[in-house]
């Protein structure tokens, strides 16, 4: 089993940084693929980006690629997203997630774990 928590949300400026991240409780925490996804109400869950178990593979959503990168540290169970200029768009709840999966999978199904979610406002 794994437990996850975000941290690093707020209010930011459009064009602004943030970066959120998530700690993970488990031994096994370096077996699992990981992903952050996003919702805002109303709105399914989407893919942001993810990583897999040996940080050798990562996918993003196209309208944060060149803007996110995603990390991680196995030693440290943590997974990191770091937000470059964002946009109001990129406004939401931001979940990470961890997949037993080996390839990556940008559908929510795909994800066993789930954090509770830490809310990114980007003002204009």
């Amino acid at each position: 089993q794994v437990q996850l928590v975000e941290s690093g949300g707020g209010l930011v400026q459009a064009g602004g940084s943030l970066r959120l991240s998530c700690a993970a409780s488990g031994s096994t925490f370096n077996t699992y693929a990981m992903g952050w996804f996003r919702q805002v109400p109303g709105k399914e869950r989407e893919f942001v980006a993810g990583i897999t178990w040996n940080s050798g593979s990562t996918s993003y959503a196209d309208d944060v690629k060149g803007r996110f990168t995603i990390s991680r540290d196995n030693a440290k169970r943590t997974v990191n997203l770091r937000m470059n200029s964002l946009k109001p768009g990129d406004t939401a709840i931001y979940f990470c997630a961890a997949s037993r999966r080996v390839q990556l999978t940008s559908t929510p199904s795909g994800y066993t774990y789930w954090g509770q979610g830490t809310q990114v406002t980007v003002s204009s």
